[in-house]
């Protein structure tokens, strides 16, 4: 019988196999995929937390303030473990006022992870909560599984983007609510990005470099001509508003005097190209550009309600996006909060 079990191979359950042999644990680590990684390893590989609390409690005002103020706290000592462990480090910042924080490369990110964690059982999904060892949940969500996204998030859940790894299906969520958890705050609410629409050609390589994130920049509407004003500078108001128009779509209108307005390192001309070249639709007339877009979901942010120590159930410790209500009402890094209560949920569960 190990020490530990932990479902899940992305950042909250590679952290928490790390943390646990870390302190001399027999850990068995689960993977439902053919690989480890999850979807860390699809994203930017941005790990950050918001530069002040306020602001983290102002972006975030529905999340449960215990669980932001250990990501606030703790993170930055846990990047330095990441950095300590040989994770690589692309660039020293965010480029974004608002935040702080590092951008890692993923690939060096999930392989120094794994050798400190030790080899997952890769096709290995956990049916059912083990008998005799604490649990460590961190498989990535519901975003995978169109029925609870209908149930949940969205009626146009079949039409929706999968801007993830393809295996977080709700077995975290599953698995914790038979055991006895509750579910958290924040049921109805995803993160993704606007992408380009079908027949745009996006893959998982594409993840990041096709997003559309340029709604401040536009006049955003769905099929039947409503629109919505971008409110919030992540834009995931925006997000979650495609999510549920019909077929979840919205169109960007940009003026062509606002082409060269800098989006990060880019354009939203840039981004505009790169729509056009992948597929999607595009209009170009009468002094404007219309891109259609549909609603790509990365992660759901409801999950498992959990405590500071990211107990869910006797015996039943969540991470990731199986723990929800820390983002909730707004946006704040997953990889952070994966990163942070993963290791918690280690050290919480061998001393249980």
């Amino acid at each position: 019988m190990p020490d530990l079990v932990v479902a899940g191979a992305g950042m909250a359950g590679l952290a928490a196999a790390a943390e646990a042999r870390g302190r001399g644990a027999d850990v068995l680590l689960l993977e439902k995929g053919d690989r480890a990684g999850g979807s860390m390893l699809l994203s930017s590989g941005v790990v950050w937390r918001h530069r002040t609390f306020d602001a983290f409690r102002e972006e975030c005002p529905d999340g449960d303030p215990a669980l932001q103020r250990l990501v606030f706290e703790r993170l930055d000592a846990d990047v330095d473990w990441l950095v300590s462990l040989g994770a690589q480090v692309t660039q020293p910042d965010t480029g974004n006022a608002r935040t702080t924080g590092v951008r890692f490369d993923t690939r060096s990110l999930t392989d120094v992870l794994l050798a400190a964690a030790g080899e997952p059982r890769l096709g290995k999904p956990l049916r059912e909560g083990p008998d005799g060892a604490p649990l460590v949940l961190a498989t990535g969500g519901f975003q995978g599984d169109r029925e609870l996204l209908r149930r949940h998030v969205t009626p146009e859940a079949d039409h929706l983007m999968l801007r993830a790894a393809p295996w977080s299906a709700g077995d975290g969520l599953r698995i914790g609510l038979e055991a006895g958890a509750r579910s958290s705050a924040g049921m109805d609410q995803v993160y993704g990005r606007n992408m380009p629409a079908p027949p745009a050609r996006v893959g998982p390589a594409d993840f990041v470099g096709l997003a559309q994130l340029y709604a401040r920049h536009a006049r955003v509407e769905n099929e039947r001509g409503e629109s919505h004003d971008a409110a919030t500078w992540s834009e995931i108001d925006v997000l979650q508003w495609t999510a549920r128009q019909p077929r979840a779509r919205a169109w960007f209108t940009v003026e062509e005097d606002a082409l060269d307005e800098p989006v990060r390192d880019r354009t939203v001309r840039d981004l505009v190209d790169a729509a056009e070249t992948a597929g999607a639709p595009v209009r170009r007339g009468d002094g404007t550009v219309t891109v259609e877009t549909v609603a790509g979901v990365t992660t759901t942010l409801g999950g498992l309600r959990i405590d500071e120590r990211a107990r869910a159930a006797p015996g039943v410790f969540a991470a990731g996006t199986d723990a929800g209500g820390i983002a909730t009402g707004g946006y704040s890094s997953g990889l952070a909060a994966a990163l942070v209560f993963g290791r918690i949920a280690a050290a919480a569960a061998l001393e249980s």
